[in-house]
């Protein structure tokens, strides 16, 4: 009995599935590499099961069955069998945190459910070069917002602009967006003024967006850690919670 209850107490809260290339700019690269061993900490720490791969077609309904988290760290699927298996897994009570590049897409992207329903957003825009910007903690009620100041300025980023704004989206909720204290924000590519949603959630899933994920200062701040060991926890819970 006490071997049986202490497997108990040492089974993982719930399994997550990360997703990287190395196929993409160097910027990007650095942040996955540095987020893959940011959450393999975070694991360990608060007793959730944390697997890698850089191989997209393990992106199918056999394998996502195993886990109850996705994570695109700076890709997303291009393969249309690869998109419909994690719609579908979506669609089924998946949950998904996603960063930066990984919510990408434009007129050419052709994936319309990811853009209009899941995103709710199109790429317009970004600021150049990274740099760093005070960011508004708009409901810092929410899980995932939890413990965070009011404001707090975030690492060097490569920030994006979005059209459709994804708060016009009726199921999109907002946690965190750009202080308009930062414009002009840019020197060769400058955002001089507009709406800029940096974390939000879709509530009709169980996802979560951070813009955040260009170069190698992200996970230097941590106020924004915390919101990031806040988010895994908070879509790892909310899909435990939510299973028979």
């Amino acid at each position: 009995l006490a071997c049986s209850a202490g497997s108990q107490r040492t089974r993982p809260k719930f399994h997550v599935l990360a997703f990287y290339t190395v196929k993409t700019e160097a910027d990007h690269l650095d942040f996955a590499r540095q987020a893959v061993t940011f959450f393999a900490d975070e694991a360990k720490r608060d007793n959730f099961d944390w697997h890698v791969t850089t191989n997209w077609n393990d992106l199918n309904a056999a394998n996502l069955q195993h886990y109850q988290l996705v994570v695109w760290l700076n890709d997303s699927p291009h393969d249309p069998s690869q998109r419909s298996a994690f719609e579908q897994y979506m669609k089924r009570g998946g949950a998904w945190l996603g960063f930066h590049f990984a919510g990408y897409n434009d007129s050419s992207t052709g994936w319309p459910w990811f853009s209009r329903d899941f995103l709710s957003a199109v790429f317009l825009t970004n600021s150049w070069p990274p740099l760093p910007a005070e960011l508004t903690v708009e409901d810092r009620s929410h899980p995932v917002t939890r413990g965070l100041p009011a404001t707090y300025i975030s690492p060097a980023n490569e920030w994006y602009i979005w059209k459709p704004d994804p708060r016009a989206g009726k199921d999109i909720h907002v946690l965190v967006s750009l202080s308009p204290a930062n414009y002009p924000l840019g020197m060769k590519d400058t955002l001089v003024s507009g709406d800029l949603p940096v974390v939000w959630t879709n509530t009709r899933y169980k996802m979560l967006y951070c813009n955040m994920g260009h170069g190698d200062k992200i996970f230097t701040s941590q106020i924004q850690n915390q919101l990031f060991r806040n988010a895994i926890l908070w879509l790892g819970d909310a899909v435990k919670s939510s299973s028979p």
